[in-house]
This record gives C-alpha cells, sequence and structure tokens, in this order.
C-alpha cells in the first residue's frame, strides 16, 4: 500500500508535476501515419498540453501548441503551406520547429516575426506511426523497437480512449494472474451466457509461479501455468514491459512471428491513448498480397457495446473494463496487496527510483542516446497459455477489427499446425463488427 500523497506523485503527468517530468523524457505514439495521408492536420492531448500535428506541403511533420500565439486561434483549421502551417484567422505562419516565418499584415521592415514563436515538439515517423517528444534537450533516439522496423511484415494499428490514469494500465502489464482470471474464467462464463455452452480454455489454468526481472529497459514478466514444465516460452522467457509506456507479447507459435506492443500513452491525467501494434513477419517463402505490405492500417477498437457496456466477448475490453472500473486515477491508499502484487510492487519501487534519478539529473530507465537499427526485444514466441490456436485468438482479441482480416486469415491458414482455424466463426465476427 502506498499513501494518498505518494500515489499523487505516480500519477500527476502534467507540466512541472514529477512524473510529468519524468514521462516527459520518451518518445509517445500520437498518431497512425495513415491519419495524416487524407487529413492535414489532427488534434492531438499528450501529457495534458493541447496540440496540433500537421502536414505541411512539402510532406513533413510538425507538432505545435493548438492556440495561435496572436489571438488564440486554433491551428486544427490552419493552412498548410510548403514549410509550415498558417493559422486560419490572420495567416500568421509557423514552422514545424514553431517560429513565426510571415505574418502578412505586419508593416514592411518588422522583425516581429522573428521574435514570435509557439511551442513546438520533435515528430518522427517509424513503422506506420508517428511518434513525439515533449521533453528537454538533448533529443534521446527513437528506439527501434524489432516489429517497427523488421522488413516485409503485416503490420496494423487498432487504439482506444480509455478513461482512466495511465498508471493503473501499466500495473495490469505486471500482474499475470489476472489472465487466468479475467480473460479465462470471465471470458468462458461470457460464452456460457451467450451460447449455453461453457468453453474450457487453456489460460484458464492456474498460475503455479510468478516471477520478474529488471533489464536495461524495464521489467520481464514470467508465469508458469498448472501442467507446464520449466522449458515453457512463458516461463523460460516471458516477456518484456518497456519503461515506462509499452508491453511486448509474442506469438501463440505457428508458421508466422508475431510482434505485439502495447502502448500506452497519457493524455492527461485520467484519460489514457491504448495503441495495440501488431507486426506479423511471415515464413520465407509465403507471398504476400502488396497492399498488405505497404499499408498499415489504423482502426478503432469498439471496447464499448451497443448498450453502453463494456464488450466482454473481446478480450482487450475485458482489460479496459478492469482498468476504468477501478476510477479515474485509483486509490492506491485503499489497496489490499498480496503475494501475487510482487510485480505491480516493483513497478512502483522502480517508478519512484527513477523519479530520484530524474531530481539527481541522472537520465532515467529507458533513454536510448546511442543511433542503432534495431532493438529486439526476446519474447515468448510459443505462447503455450494461448494453446487453443490462432482462430481462438483472433476472434477474442482486437485484431479481428483489422480491415482486411479477411485477407490475413487466407494467408495464415494454419499458423499452429496443432490447430485448425475456424473460419466461418471469424468471418461471422468480421462481418458482425
Amino acid at each position: 500500500m502506498i499513501t494518498a500523497e505518494e500515489n499523487e506523485r505516480l500519477t500527476r503527468v502534467g507540466a512541472g508535476t514529477p512524473m510529468g517530468t519524468l514521462l516527459r523524457r520518451y518518445w509517445y505514439p500520437i498518431a497512425a501515419t495513415e491519419d495524416l495521408q487524407t487529413a492535414w492536420t489532427k488534434r492531438v492531448r499528450l501529457l495534458g498540453e493541447d496540440l496540433v500535428l500537421f502536414r505541411d506541403r512539402g510532406g513533413k511533420f510538425g507538432l505545435i501548441t493548438e492556440l495561435c500565439p496572436h489571438r488564440r486561434a486554433s491551428f486544427a483549421y490552419g493552412i498548410p503551406e510548403l514549410d509550415g502551417i498558417r493559422c486560419p484567422y490572420h495567416g500568421w505562419k509557423f514552422d514545424a520547429a514553431g517560429q513565426c516565418i510571415d505574418q502578412p499584415n505586419e508593416p514592411d521592415g518588422s522583425t516581429f516575426a522573428e521574435r514570435t514563436q509557439t511551442p513546438a515538439y520533435p515528430v518522427r515517423e517509424l513503422g506506420g506511426m508517428l511518434f513525439a517528444y515533449l521533453g528537454p534537450a538533448p533529443v534521446p533516439e527513437l528506439p527501434r523497437l524489432d516489429g517497427f522496423v523488421i522488413p516485409g511484415t503485416v503490420r496494423m494499428v487498432g487504439s482506444a480512449m480509455v478513461d482512466c490514469n495511465w498508471l493503473q494500465i501499466m500495473e495490469n502489464s505486471l500482474d499475470p494472474v489476472h489472465t487466468e482470471w479475467l480473460h479465462g474464467h470471465l471470458q468462458e462464463w461470457v460464452e456460457e451466457q451467450r451460447d449455453g455452452i461453457k468453453p474450457n480454455y487453456a489460460i484458464s489454468r492456474h498460475h503455479v509461479n510468478i516471477a520478474f526481472e529488471e533489464f536495461q529497459y524495464g521489467i520481464y514478466k514470467r508465469r508458469l501455468m498448472q501442467g507446464q514444465s520449466e522449458d515453457v516460452d512463458d516461463w523460460r522467457v516471458g516477456h518484456p514491459v518497456m519503461f515506462p509506456c509499452t508491453l511486448a507479447v509474442g506469438s501463440a507459435g505457428g508458421l508466422w512471428t508475431m510482434y505485439a506492443f502495447q502502448i500506452r500513452v497519457p493524455v492527461d491525467d485520467t484519460h489514457t491513448m491504448h495503441y495495440w501494434y501488431t507486426a506479423y513477419a511471415p515464413p520465407a517463402g509465403v507471398p504476400v498480397p502488396a497492399k498488405l505490405l505497404d499499408e498499415v492500417p489504423h482502426f478503432d477498437v469498439p471496447c464499448i457495446n451497443e448498450k453502453g457496456e463494456f464488450n466482454l466477448d473481446l478480450l482487450d475490453a475485458q482489460d479496459v473494463m478492469a482498468w476504468v472500473t477501478q476510477g479515474p486515477i485509483a486509490k492506491r491508499e485503499l489497496e489490499k496487496l498480496g503475494w501475487t502484487d510482487r510485480g505491480v510492487i516493483l513497478l512502483r519501487k522502480i517508478l519512484a527510483r527513477e523519479l530520484d534519478n530524474i531530481e539527481r539529473g541522472i537520465d532515467p530507465m529507458g533513454v536510448i542516446r546511442d543511433p542503432h537499427e534495431i532493438i529486439e526485444l526476446p519474447v515468448e514466441h510459443g505462447k503455450d497459455m494461448f494453446s487453443d490456436g490462432f482462430a481462438s485468438l483472433f476472434r477474442r482479441t482486437q485484431s479481428r477489427y483489422y480491415p482486411y482480416a479477411k485477407e490475413i486469415l487466407e494467408l495464415f491458414g494454419t499458423p499452429n499446425p496443432a490447430h485448425q482455424p475456424d473460419t466461418e466463426r471469424i468471418a461471422e465476427l468480421v462481418a458482425a463488427d
């Protein structure tokens, strides 16, 4: 248990707060590249700041404070130029660095534009996503995680706005035991109510051991479930929580290799943008349609159904339910933590340590200064907890909303040779959604 004061220190993300200062040392995804292929601007709220992402006519991306410093009109309705964006109100033009480079109605010879700036932040593109950095100079390297840069992969981006603080989402990633209940027994109960038949999923097996280990970028999480031997990937390898906001997950085995990331972007104190980024690498020699390789579609993940309730037949919405029902900011001073909460406790200790490091002028965990081609994160590529097969996993997760779901199913065939995909059932789900 932590105190209410300690909870405030760990959760508040605005400018000038301890955690806001720490979190500004990292890059965050703020949009899919696809989002700005059909639009010139996009409103972005990040770490409590209201911003506008824009694409100028030269193809460069910029991120600036939403309101023009002149008369406070919104750049969300700005006019793109070859080298920046003009405010729609009086035409003041700003470049991607936030420098005013034209004030069309000021007198000839005026130097007012040279002395006018607005806050602006670096933007980088990687793997079909746009990332922003809101912290101090020098700007760190954008982590080139394997799934974002390995060539020849099929990539997709799902997203949902989650109405709670970022930390209770990240703590979920250090809580292995929740899977057997939230994604196992609850899933079985939901399907029993729907179909009248109770399934029996491998993920419902009892956890007999859990383990956590720090590494240079964060924490590795491992689990051992009933009936597993210690040479199973879930225990031998596990999967990493990359500090401060990313969970990496491996695949359920089979012919294709999956790189999956859940990235939790702190919008403000009580909202988090959740991205599911997945990349599938096909076996050598498997022909893949060009559109699947060239496009990185961005789709909404509907965690709420038409009745306004959580869509609990979706594994990812089960997580969202557990996060949101804790409240906008969980009252950690009222918790009663047990043996299974060791990973949560470790995360909080690391956060407190890194807050102290920031105050001492030391780079926090996971800040990368050296240029690099790729960061390879070992993950469990034989996830025994999803041994029910690819079809079962596909229909229960956000992947079913991928615009090319039918095409990817045809390509996958049988990723796990021991299981035949229920293609008719998946097609029904895709059609229904």
